[in-house]
């Protein structure tokens, strides 16, 4: 802003002040001249004029002073709230206490009803002048209005909240017509001038009634059983659902008109809210150095943001994607270091943790597409497997006190590429967890949204007309937001004591055909007259159904409801070993057939006899026991920590 505008702004803001102030003093010396008159029934005796004429002055300056102390001028009361509303009580509220001291001195000789009432009036008479644009919209009636005819889910704070705005900004479309809620004190009774009008099951018999057109679910705090409840009695009520989100993805933190959105696939296959103990997971995280590989993807980015949000000493994130890490810098609003670098680079790897010394690693790193992953079985195996034995190398030789690793449900029994790389990273961060170190992996299913899931890709087809891919009618997955599955590693980190694979509960599993026909509908279309579904068979690797551990692997609870301690099988070092170094061997080859040959012949070793896995090697290498097959990796060999649960389960 130039010096000339600056100076504009100023005076039009005192001037508009000024006027302001001018009319205070009018109420004010009416208010006071009026109770004056009141309290001697018109008739004010020649000595108690005389002293209202020298108590009036001394009102009017205490009143002008108190507000300016208040902050009562300055603000812009179109847009006033309940904190501009406690300002002028507050300076109403001095003054009465000013004038009654001064009362008590005897330095004011009124009586003592001109001060309390005067006073109590004067307050009054500045909230209405200041709140009648507010006070006016909001009795102001919506019938005959133009704009779409819309219920409120909800009387509460929120509902008020957004309903208010809707009455005083006409411009929104919106015609607010009451309110459904379920609280049985509040039924029939009015709420910002409209009625509560029934429970919220009540949409589709009020509906034709009322000639709606939308529904607005204003329950911040609503369970995925209400707003699924909310779609099915919207849908069949022929209206449309709108929702406000929860209130920290709201852009002013409190309930807007603006805040409100179309309902979203993510709202129906939304969970109950979990909660973490956030003061442990800070006290982990506060002061300390952190390390993120894989920080630009969908996990890797939202572990960068919440623990920044833990006022880390140092974040230092790591991916080898440009754009992603552009990218998940640009979400922070804490400083990080970012650094572009593979994992799949031993040496590049080292080099980062000698210069940094992480103390809290989080290996995100991963490729993860399954059927891609198919048909590249040695990429797969160079960042998910060769990439975790660099990162857990480097961890050891440099000291990391606590390293999480990202795994998958793909990973339980796997079937296909992706799965059995994952479960060998599993394994390397239990054979490697020293003795003194809270290593651990955290395995969980689908997160909603994140790039190349089914759900972006069913969105892509439903805007091109379809059809809607789906493998099979009776295909489930497990589904859990980012932010979510984030809050619940956070927290599996704080558990960990070494050695452990967590596992998330994941809720109920999805149907995903059902899931492509509530998609559709809820983009307006039909199906299939709009957008058909096609059954498309299994692709390579795919399961009809996702397990989340096996029945080998007894699960111990952990002080979360939402994460279970497990202790897998683990392949014997003399198969494991071995197999590490070939694998790398076979990958860099390009041995597509060999490596996915050895990657399931490893992972179901595991209740096989030793010489199985050890015969595999000897045949795919053409020799003995010396050459490819016996090399390890650097780092690989530290001592196994505990080969089963400990005694008593879970340890504290």
């Amino acid at each position: 802003m130039t010096k000339g505008a600056k100076i504009a702004s100023s005076v039009a803001r005192v001037r508009s002040d000024l006027t302001l102030g001018m009319i205070d003093l009018i109420l004010t010396a009416g208010s006071y001249l009026v109770v004056l008159l009141l309290r001697f029934d018109g008739f004010v005796p020649p000595m108690q004029w005389q002293r209202f004429e020298s108590f009036l002055p001394v009102a009017l300056i205490v009143h002008i002073f108190a507000n300016l102390a208040w902050g009562v001028y300055g603000q812009m009361w179109r847009h006033a709230s309940m904190e501009e509303a406690r300002k002028v009580l507050f300076a109403g509220a001095s003054t009465m206490g000013v004038l009654e001291v001064m009362k008590v001195l005897e330095l004011v000789t009124v009586p003592q009803s001109v001060v309390v009432f005067g006073a109590l009036m004067t307050t009054c008479l500045t909230g209405v002048i200041r709140f009648q644009s507010r006070l006016f919209a909001l009795h102001r009636s919506s019938r005959g209005r133009e704009g779409l005819r819309v219920i409120v889910l909800g009387a509460g704070d929120a509902g008020a909240s957004i309903v208010r705005e809707m009455q005083r900004r006409t411009q929104s479309g919106f015609v607010p017509l009451g309110f459904l809620d379920d609280d049985p004190r509040k039924q029939g009774r009015l709420l910002a001038g409209l009625p509560v009008l029934g429970r919220l099951d009540s949409l589709t018999r009020i509906s034709p009634q009322l000639g709606l057109h939308q529904a607005v679910l204003a329950i911040p705090s609503a369970t995925p059983d209400v707003v699924r409840q909310a779609a099915r009695d919207a849908e069949e009520a022929g209206v449309g659902l709108k929702v406000l989100p929860p209130v920290t993805e709201m852009l002013s933190g409190h309930p807007s008109v603006r805040d409100v959105r179309d309902l979203q696939i993510e709202d129906l296959l939304g969970r109950n809210q979990v909660s973490t103990d956030l003061d442990a997971v800070r006290r982990l995280l506060a002061g300390r150095r952190v390390l993120i590989t894989g920080a630009g993807g969908s996990i890797g980015s939202e572990i960068a943001r919440q623990v920044a949000d833990c006022a880390p000493g140092t974040l230092v994130l790591v991916d080898h994607d440009e754009t992603h890490l552009h990218d998940a810098i640009a979400l922070l609003d804490a400083p990080a270091v970012e650094i572009l670098a593979d994992v799949r680079d031993a040496e590049r790897i080292d080099e980062i943790f000698r210069r940094h010394q992480p103390e809290v690693v989080f290996h995100a790193a991963a490729h993860k597409h399954v059927p891609i992953l198919e048909r590249h079985p040695s990429e797969a195996v160079r960042t998910n497997v060769v990439g975790t034995a660099n990162v857990v190398a480097a961890a050891a030789k440099h000291d990391v006190k606590h390293l999480v690793f990202i795994s998958t449900d793909k990973a339980v029994r796997p079937r296909s590429v992706m799965g059995a790389t994952k479960w060998l990273g599993e394994q390397l961060i239990l054979r490697n967890t020293p003795p003194d170190r809270a290593w651990c992996a955290v395995r969980f299913g689908n997160v909603v949204g994140s790039r190349g899931s089914v759900i972006p890709t069913f969105t892509r087809q439903i805007l091109a007309g379809g059809p809607v891919t789906v493998t099979d009618q009776n295909m489930t997955r497990f589904f859990m937001s980012v932010q979510e599955s984030v809050q619940l590693v956070l927290q599996s980190a704080v558990f960990s004591r070494g050695g452990e694979v967590f596992m998330l509960d994941m809720g109920e599993p999805v149907n995903i055909y059902e899931l492509a026909k509530r998609m559709i509908r809820l983009s307006g279309r039909g199906q299939p007259d709009d957008v058909a579904i096609e059954i498309v068979g299994p692709r390579p690797g795919e399961k009809l159904e996702e397990e989340l551990r096996t029945a080998a692997e007894h699960p111990q609870a952990t002080p979360h409801p939402a994460i279970v301690c497990l202790y897998p099988i683990r392949v014997p070092e003399d198969r494991l070993d071995p197999t590490l170094p070939l694998l790398c061997e076979l990958s860099t080859l390009g041995r597509d057939e060999d490596v996915a040959e050895l990657l399931f012949d490893l992972s179901a070793s595991i209740s096989s006899s030793p010489a199985t896995t050890s015969e595999v090697v000897v045949d795919l290498v053409g020799g003995g026991t010396e050459g490819p097959g016996t090399r390890r990796l650097d780092g690989i060999a530290a001592p196994p920590p505990h080969e089963q649960a400990p005694a008593g389960g879970y340890r504290p």
